[in-house]
Order: C-alpha cells, then structure tokens, then sequence
C-alpha cells in the first residue's frame, strides 16, 4: 500500500502552486503552434561564439577558482564590475549591498523568506508578473493590487491603498513594482511617477519598494527613466536585475541590490538554499562584459525585439477586431491585450489553439480573479514571417468568439 504524503507536507509545501503559465505552455509544444505565450529571449541573439572564446579563457585562466564553490555574495570581480556600471546609471554601492542570485526568481523567493510573514500584505500592480506574486504567497502573503494607467501604478489609487491598509493596522512590507516595460501589460513608469511614488512611501515609517527591473536596457525608443533605486535617498528600495535578457537566460544570473542589512539577510538565506550560485558562470559573464561585448550585444537584442514588435503592432492593428485595446510597449517583451465582448480568455485559450495559435491568458497575472478579458502576446520570440499569420489567427478566433457570444446573448437558451 502506498504512502499517502499529504499529510507530511509542511504548511509552507500546501503554499505551493503549478505556475498556471507554465502548464498552458506545455499545451504549445507542438511544432506547428505559433506561440506567443512565452517570455523567452530569442536563442538567434545568444552570443555563441564569444561565450565560446570566454569560456575557454576562463578554464585557462581561472579555471582552478572558476570550477571550485564560491562565495554566496558571488564572484569578487563580477560584483566589482556590476558596481562600477551602475554607477553610470546613478546607483552607487559600496560595501556588501550586492548579491548575486540563481536568476530573478531566486531573488524573488528570498526576498519573501526574509520579510513575509503568514497574513502580511504585499502591495503590486495590477496585473502583475506572476513569478513574484507566486513566490510571495507561498510565504502566507495576501497581493493587494493597485491599478495601473500608461503611466504605471496609479499615484492617487496607491495612496488610498495604503491609508486604507494603515488605519486597518495591515501597512504592506514592501510595494513590488516593475516600473520598466512591465510584465505583463509592457508600460513604462516615466520618472516624474516614480517620484511620487518614493514620496508616498517616505511617508511611511518602515515601508519598502522592490523594484524589478528585468527588461530596462531592452529600450527601442523614447528616453530612458531612471531607476527608482537611484532616485532613492532614504535607503528605502531593494533593485533587482537580471542578465538573462541581455546575456543569455541559461547562465540563471540575477542581481539584487539595496540596504546593506537587508542584502546580508538574503545572502544568510541563500546559505541554505543553495550555498552559492555557479562561480564559472559569473567568470564569463564578467570577462564578457569587461571586454565590452554586452553594449554590442543590448544592441542587437534591441534592433531585433522592435522589428518584431513592430510587425506584431502592424498585424494587430489590421487583424484585431474593433473594440479590442492593446498596449504599445517602447522596448521589453511584450504586450497586453483586453476584449471587449464578454469573451473569456481562458476559454479563448483552447479555441486559439486549434487554430494552433497560443497567448497567455490574463486572469493568472492578478491573484483577485480579474484580467478573464485579456492576454499577454510575447514578441520577442517568434520568427518575423509567422507574426502577421499567427496575429490572423487570434483575431480570427477572436472574431468567431465575440459572434458566438452575440448569439447567445440574443438567443439565450431556455431553461
């Protein structure tokens, strides 16, 4: 007779969920399905042969250190050369106030070890990525979402938002925010915002931003904002980058900046977790980006990803029907979509894919059950010669949809 584990599950354990997004995805694996329901990077921009060359040199050179375990804060040079660069941008670190994760994700999941609690609240955007409102939840959380315009988070939402939960004795830990090219919707939070938002937080005595910023070197057009972590006075923001969208995602290389206290209780939790992220990995991607090779590469990255955005706007624009809204992202990965009509995405979904066509629908994106109306449509993946025809698909499925709905609206069925 076979073991029944329920019971021998933690508390933390019955937290834990399938990313819902992860299990359409395994629906679109069939070769003939054009998908743009993932946020992959394209593999045709991956630097190949200059890792290639890196990574003999660093066998060569360092291969002795390279190849041993490190230490958890990450590799000495990589974490000096990171430092010096974003220094450029305005955020200046000095001391142990850098640490290097197993990718963003990692990030996200320590981030939750070390300040949530069962019943504490996160404030984040609405819709949100879901990685982060996941790895937050499995730690007790509730996400209070805030709605979000063109210009990001809504200043005057946001602040009711948090007098509500302050006179409730419920303030949040910490506002989780993407403010560049979010994911999912693809807005831009413009500097003059993310100001606001810093003073609204000083207004609170022990309340924090972590600032996502995954996508904010993936700019096509338009001037760069700066980071929330650099406009910050008051040590109030924890940053978090990543180098799987300008280098490559399989390194799993994530960077999280911010008050030097809270990045040594993350280095103490990422001690148990996994002792320290690849030492090899962080040794070519530090001689990769001291031989400058990353600004060539944003550069590639960027002239492909517009193309392709530009041609899934282009196709949107003639296939969609009227009465659907999209957004209009100036760099990143993706878009969002809503419908009108009454049609629900999750039943969209299935539809689309006997079209084998595949989006990722957006009620996963919010933890309240909205978002049924919409989808996020990655770009960056897809061949150029297949984004119109796929485009045509959805809007065909679409259609159809929003006429079956009609008719059922007209005709209701008796009881």
């Amino acid at each position: 007779m076979g073991i029944d584990f329920e019971p021998l599950f933690s508390d933390l354990a019955g937290n834990m969920k399938a990313s819902e997004i992860r299990e359409l995805l395994k629906l679109t694996a069939k070769p003939d399905i054009i998908s743009f329901a993932g946020g992959l990077p394209n593999p045709e921009a991956f630097p190949i042969e200059e890792i290639r060359e890196i990574a003999d040199e660093v066998l060569t050179e360092y291969g002795t250190v390279a190849l041993q375990y490190g230490a958890t804060e990450g590799v000495t040079q990589f974490r000096d050369w990171l430092k010096e660069d974003y220094a450029k941008e305005g955020e200046f670190h000095d001391g142990d106030d850098l640490v290097i994760t197993n990718g963003s994700q990692q990030a996200l999941d320590l981030l939750g070890k070390i300040l949530l609690n069962d019943g504490d609240k996160v404030v984040a955007e609405a819709p949100t990525y879901l990685g982060g409102s996941n790895a937050f939840m499995v730690y007790g959380c509730d996400i209070v979402h805030v709605e979000m315009d063109d210009e990001g988070m809504k200043i005057d939402e946001l602040e009711e938002t948090l007098r509500r939960l302050n006179k409730a004795g419920k303030l949040p830990k910490f506002l989780y925010v993407i403010p560049t090219f979010q994911n999912p919707e693809g807005v831009t939070m413009p500097d003059h915002r993310r100001k606001q938002l810093l003073e609204i937080v000083y207004q609170y005595d022990d309340l924090l931003i972590m600032e996502d910023n995954p996508y904010g070197r993936l700019r096509f057009e338009g001037e760069p904002q700066h980071s929330i972590k650099s406009l910050d006075h008051e040590g109030r923001v924890l940053s978090m980058k990543t180098l799987s969208k300008i280098l490559v995602p399989g390194f799993r290389i994530g960077v999280v900046t911010g008050p030097e206290e809270l990045v040594q209780k993350m280095i103490f939790a990422k001690q148990s977790a996994d002792l320290c992220s690849p030492p090899f990995n962080q040794f070519v991607a530090w001689k990769y980006m001291e031989y400058g090779y990353v600004e060539k590469q944003i550069k590639l990255i960027c002239e492909m990803y517009k193309r392709k955005r530009d041609l899934m706007l282009k196709a949107m624009d003639e296939h969609m029907p009227d009465g659907m809204t999209w957004t209009r992202p100036l760099g990143g990965m993706f878009l969002w979509a809503t419908i009108k009509g009454g049609i629900n995405t999750d039943k969209l979904f299935f539809k689309a894919l006997e079209k084998n066509v595949a989006f990722v629908v957006g009620r996963p994106f919010y933890t309240d059950g909205r978002g049924t109306d919409s989808m996020r449509l990655n770009f960056s993946y897809s061949e150029d010669d297949i984004i119109d025809e796929g485009i045509e698909r959805l809007a065909a499925t679409i259609r159809e949809e929003l006429v079956n709905h009609q008719r059922k609206e007209e005709y209701p069925a008796h009881p």
